[in-house]
C-alpha cells in the first residue's frame, strides 16, 4: 500500500521536509518506511544517549524500577517492556525526540496517564518500543471567556482542566471515571466519550485546534481556536481517534460552556432496558437538550459494586432488575429544572416507564450516585475470575433488542455466564462484559475467550454497531 502521508503534510503551509519516522501500531496505513525495530544494544544506547542530550536527566527514565508504571496498563493485563521512558518537556523536545527516532528507526509508543482499557499505550513486550510520555507537559496555557475557549498541553491531567474552566466561571464538559489522571492528549487521542456525549458529544467535538509533533518530527501547529475556518482541509480530525499513529498531540484547543447554574441527578428503577429508552424520550421532551447524561446499570453492576466498594449503599429500599442515572443540567439557577424533572418522572411513572426513583438532594448524594456508576469498573476488576470486556455501539432505538439478544445467545453457548452491562444509553454506548464461571486471567487468551467474543461481536455486526465505541483498538 503505497501511503498518503506526504500529501497529508504538504496539505498545510509553513511545515519542513524531514526523514520519515514511524509510530507503533501495526495496523497504521501512513507508514512511510518498513518499521526496523532497534536491531542490538548498541544502537539502543547511542539513541537513548542522543535522547538524553535532548530532554536532559529530569527527561528520561532508563531504571526498571522507575519504568514499571509505564509497561503494565492499570488493570494488569497488559504488560511490556522498554528501555527508556523519554518525558520531554515542550513541543520542540518532542520534534528533536521524533527526529531522533526517525533517523535511527526506533518506535515510540506515546503514552499518557496510561488509563486506558486497551492497551494503546503499553510497549510491546520484545523492549524495541521507547514510551514517550506527554506527562511534563501539563501546563494550561490560555483561558479565552470571551471565545470560550480554553487551551492546554497535551500532558494536562483532564480534571486540572475542568478545574481551570470552572475557576474561570465555564464548565468544560468531557467527564470519564479516570478524570483525576488520564490527559487530555489521551482524550483526545482515543476520542474520549464519557458520560456527556448526549448533549456536549466526544471529545472530537469538543476540540477546536490542536498542535501535532508528526512522524518525522515536523510540528503542526493548529492551534486556532476558530468556530468557522473553510481555508483547507480539516487536518485534526486525522489525529482525534487515531492512538498517536500519525503522530504526537503536544497542545489543544478546547470549547468552554457557561457553567451550569442549575443541576439535578435522579436514580430511577426501570423494568427493562425498553423502558428506560423511552423513559429517555420522556424525560427529553420534558426537559428538551437539558438533559446531559443517561446512563443504563443492570443489578449485576449494582451487586459488585455493592459487595467490592467500600461506603456504597443501595439508593432505592427495593431491588430492581434495571437502573437509570440522569443528569440535567441548566444554565439557570432556581429550582425550575428540578420541577420539570419531578413532572417527567410523574408521567413516566403513569405510563410504567419507571418504578421507583430518588433525586439527590445535596451534593454529597449527586457524588454517592455517580460513585456507584463510576466504581463499575473497579468493582468488576475485585471479582475473581477474568472479565471479558466488550465496549460497543449500536444506534440508541436498537440498545435493548441488542441486549436481549445477546444475553441469550451468551447463555445459550456459555451456561452460568455472569453479564455485566451498563453504559451510555443516551448514545448508543454500552460497556456489554461478561464473567465465565472457573476461569482465571490466564484464560484470557484461550479459546473461549475469542469464541464468547466473537459471539458479541456477531450481535454487534448484526445490528450493524461498532466493536469499538469509545475505548480505541490498542492491543486488543
Amino acid at each position: 500500500m503505497s501511503s498518503v502521508y506526504p500529501a497529508l503534510l504538504t496539505a498545510q503551509a509553513g511545515i519542513h521536509k524531514m526523514p520519515a519516522c514511524f509510530f507503533r501500531r501495526p495496523y497504521n496505513a501512513f507508514y512511510t518506511q518498513p518499521m526496523t525495530p532497534l536491531s542490538n544494544k548498541v544502537s539502543r544506547t547511542k539513541t537513548v544517549e542522543r535522547i538524553a542530550s535532548v530532554v536532559g536527566p529530569q527527561g528520561l527514565l532508563t531504571d526498571p524500577r522507575d519504568l514499571e508504571p509505564y509497561v503494565v496498563d492499570w488493570r494488569g493485563v497488559y504488560r511490556g517492556a522498554t528501555p527508556a521512558v523519554v518525558r520531554p518537556a515542550s513541543t520542540k523536545e518532542v520534534a528533536a525526540v521524533v527526529r531522533i527516532c526517525a533517523e535511527t528507526a526506533t518506535p515510540i509508543v506515546p503514552q499518557g496517564g496510561n488509563t486506558g482499557m486497551c492497551g494503546a499505550s503499553v510497549p510491546r513486550a520484545d523492549g524495541s518500543e521507547l514510551v514517550l510520555s506527554l506527562a511534563r507537559m501539563n501546563r494550561v496555557l490560555e483561558i479565552d471567556t470571551f471565545n470560550d475557549t480554553i487551551t492546554a498541553e497535551a500532558g494536562c491531567v483532564l480534571a486540572n482542566i475542568q478545574q481551570a474552566a470552572a475557576d474561570a466561571d465555564r464548565f468544560f464538559p468531557l467527564s470519564l471515571g479516570a478524570e483525576g489522571s488520564c490527559q487530555i492528549g489521551g482524550n483526545l487521542s482515543t476520542n474520549a466519550g464519557g458520560v456527556n456525549v448526549l448533549r456536549y458529544g466526544n471529545a472530537r467535538d469538543l476540540a477546536l485546534g490542536l498542535e501535532v509533533v508528526l512522524p518525522d518530527g515536523r510540528i503542526w501547529n493548529g492551534l486556532r481556536a476558530l468556530r468557522k475556518d473553510n481555508t483547507g482541509y480539516d487536518l485534526k480530525h486525522l489525529f482525534i481517534g487515531a492512538e498517536g499513529t500519525l503522530g504526537v498531540i503536544t497542545g489543544a484547543v478546547l470549547k468552554l460552556f457557561p457553567r451550569p447554574g442549575a443541576t439535578t441527578t435522579a436514580w430511577t428503577a426501570v423494568p427493562h432496558p425498553e423502558a428506560a429508552l423511552e423513559f429517555l424520550a420522556l424525560l427529553r421532551r420534558h426537559c428538551g437538550d437539558r438533559v446531559a447524561a443517561y446512563e443504563l446499570i443492570s443489578r449485576n453492576c449494582l451487586d459488585l459494586v455493592l459487595r467490592h466498594i467500600p461506603g456504597a449503599r443501595d439508593p432505592l429500599p427495593k431491588t430492581h432488575d434495571w437502573y437509570v442515572l440522569t443528569d440535567l443540567s441548566d444554565t439557570r439557577t432556581g429550582r425550575g429544572l428540578r420541577n420539570e424533572l419531578e413532572r417527567a418522572l410523574e408521567a413516566a411513572m403513569e405510563n410504567g416507564f419507571v418504578l421507583d426513583a430518588v433525586i439527590a438532594e445535596n451534593e454529597a448524594q449527586v457524588k454517592a450516585l455517580w460513585r456507584v456508576r463510576e466504581s463499575i469498573p473497579e468493582a468488576a476488576q475485585a471479582k475473581a475470575g477474568i472479565l471479558y470486556r466488550h465496549d460497543i455501539a449500536v444506534a440508541v432505538s436498537k440498545v435493548p433488542a441488542f441486549i436481549r439478544d445477546a444475553h441469550a445467545a451468551l447463555v445459550e453457548r456459555f451456561p452460568g455466564v455472569d453479564i455485566i452491562c451498563f453504559g451510555h444509553l443516551g448514545d448508543g454506548n454500552m460497556h456489554y462484559n461478561a464473567f465465565v464461571p472457573g476461569r482465571d486471567r490466564r484464560a484470557a487468551g484461550t479459546r473461549i475467550a475469542r469464541e464468547l467474543s466473537r459471539t458479541v461481536y456477531d450481535m454487534v455486526q448484526r445490528y450493524q454497531g461498532s466493536f469499538s465505541a469509545e475505548h480505541g483498538i490498542g492491543l486488543a
